[in-house]
C-alpha cells in the first residue's frame, strides 16, 4: 500500500490544526485550550486591562478558549459583577463549566454556546468586552461588530486582540481557515459600527513570528 507524501500528511496536520484553533474540540482541543491560555497570554492580560471592568459591572469575553481570560474578568467584577463568556467550542464550554462551577452556581459567570455575530445577550446589557484571535473565524465581520455595539452601553468598552496579518500570513497553518484581514479593514469595521478608535497598542516587537496587537475601542 503507496504511503501518502509527507507533503500532503503535513498539510493534513495544519489543516487539523487550523480546525482546532478555530473551534477546539475532543482531548485534542482540550490541549490546544491549554496552550491558548499560554500562548495568548500578553493579549489576554492586555484586554482584560484595558477592558477596565470595575466591581459590580457587567463584562463579557467572546471565544474565550482556555478560560485564562475568565478569571481574570471574573476577579476584575467581584462577587457583584456578572461575567459572560460566549464560545463556539462545546468542548471549551465544558471546561469552562468544570472549572468555574461555583462561579457559575452563584451566577457571577453565564456561559453560552453562541456566535460572535449572534450574541444572546440585551440591547446595551454590557459594561465592556473583549476578545482576542477570534476575528479570523468570523465571515462577517462588519454584522459581528454591529453585533458587539448592540450588546454595550453607551460609553462600554471593546478590547479587540489581533495578530499582525503580515507575521500571521508566514505561519503555514493560517492559509487553512484563517480570513486574516489589513488592520485598517478592522479599524473601518469598528468605525462603522460606531465605536470610537481609542489606541491600537503593539504589545512585543518580536516581530520574526507573532505581533499582538490591541484595538481599544469606545461605544459612542
Amino acid at each position: 500500500m503507496k504511503r501518502p507524501p509527507a507533503r500532503a500528511i503535513r498539510e493534513r496536520v495544519l489543516v487539523g490544526l487550523s480546525r482546532q484553533l478555530g473551534r477546539p474540540t475532543g482531548l485534542v482541543g482540550r490541549v490546544v485550550g491549554r496552550a491558548l491560555n499560554r500562548g495568548n497570554r500578553t493579549v489576554i492580560l492586555a484586554a482584560v486591562d484595558a477592558a477596565e471592568a470595575r466591581k459590580g459591572s457587567t463584562v463579557a469575553e467572546i471565544g474565550f478558549g482556555g478560560g485564562a481570560g475568565l478569571a481574570l474578568l471574573l476577579d476584575q467584577v467581584g462577587s457583584a459583577g456578572v461575567v459572560h463568556g460566549i464560545e463556539v467550542s462545546p468542548t471549551m464550554l465544558a471546561a469552562a463549566r468544570r472549572r468555574f462551577e461555583n462561579h457559575v452556581k452563584k451566577g457571577s459567570l453565564h456561559l453560552h454556546e453562541a456566535a460572535m455575530r449572534l450574541l444572546p445577550l440585551p440591547d446595551g446589557s454590557v459594561d465592556a468586552a473583549m476578545s482576542t484571535n477570534t476575528i479570523y473565524f468570523v465571515d462577517d465581520l462588519g454584522a459581528a461588530m454591529s453585533e458587539l455595539a448592540r450588546v454595550l452601553r453607551p460609553g462600554g468598552r471593546l478590547a479587540l486582540g489581533v495578530g499582525d496579518p503580515a507575521a500571521m500570513a508566514k505561519m503555514p497553518f493560517t492559509k487553512h481557515g484563517f480570513t486574516l484581514r489589513p488592520v485598517s479593514e478592522i479599524i473601518e469595521s469598528v468605525h462603522l459600527a460606531g465605536f470610537t478608535l481609542i489606541e491600537i497598542k503593539l504589545l512585543t516587537k518580536k516581530i520574526r513570528i507573532y505581533i499582538p496587537l490591541l484595538i481599544i475601542s469606545k461605544f459612542s
